[in-house]
């Protein structure tokens, strides 16, 4: 997922900073909010963080010349805590394997930012939430929200190469249909595994800090239905 360094033209590579860059913003604010009101929660935050941090370092070899494939680990913390303030770990974890790792850059981290770190998120909030509303068990709801948010990464990665390099034959249409069916051959069973590892972390904080997911309403709270 991660576009290497120098890889989209600077026109692309700007957009993509200007789309990402207010929600990150948004999500710095929400983020200082939320430390404020429930401190406690810092420690599933620094676990949110490091859990994308590891899957999305796992850099595979991707026939997507400029890109690579491997899990993005951001559907936890868009369960736990939404999109935006997810955006804001994703950006920590994407600088920091761009300096560190050369894996993705500097150039790039906008488009990265916004296919890993919003667009992700966004659909496996969209999905969990949805998948609460339907009352669809904890570990299904889940799975669900983390693959399919693995999958929306991968879609938007493939937009975004797409509309920087159409075809000549078909354009962006052709472009983006090549991109995501290179990247499916690999990218469909890695989130699958990433839903069901996602499943089963949450399933462990559940029995170990059960209070901070009540909080959060990751989960509902008892107390709250039994109405005492």
């Amino acid at each position: 997922m991660h576009i290497m360094e120098g890889f989209l033209p600077p026109m692309w590579a700007g957009f993509w900073f200007l789309m990402s860059m207010p929600v990150v913003a948004y999500g710095l604010v929400q983020l200082s909010k939320l430390v404020k009101e429930k401190p406690e929660i810092k420690s599933l935050l620094a676990v949110a963080g490091a859990f994308a941090f590891v899957l999305s370092a796992l850099k595979l070899p991707s026939p997507v010349t400029g890109s690579c494939s491997h899990p993005t680990g951001t559907g936890l913390g868009a369960i736990c805590f939404g999109p935006a303030i997810t955006s804001v770990l994703a950006t920590i974890v994407l600088l920091y394997q761009a300096l560190f790792l050369a894996h993705g850059g500097l150039t790039t981290l906008g488009a990265n930012i916004f296919s890993m770190g919003i667009a992700g998120p966004v659909v496996a909030y969209v999905v969990f939430k949805a998948c609460q509303k339907a009352n669809i068990g904890l570990m299904p709801a889940v799975f669900l929200a983390a693959a399919l948010g693995d999958w929306a990464t991968y879609v938007t990665t493939s937009v975004q190469l797409a509309v920087a390099f159409p075809a000549a034959v078909g354009g962006t249409v052709a472009s983006f249909k090549i991109f995501a069916t290179i990247f499916a051959v690999t990218q469909v069973p890695l989130a699958i595994a990433e839903g069901i590892v996602t499943a089963l972390i949450v399933k462990y904080i559940t029995q170990v800090r059960v209070d901070v997911l009540e909080q959060l309403k990751v989960i509902v709270s008892s107390k709250a239905v039994s109405g005492s």
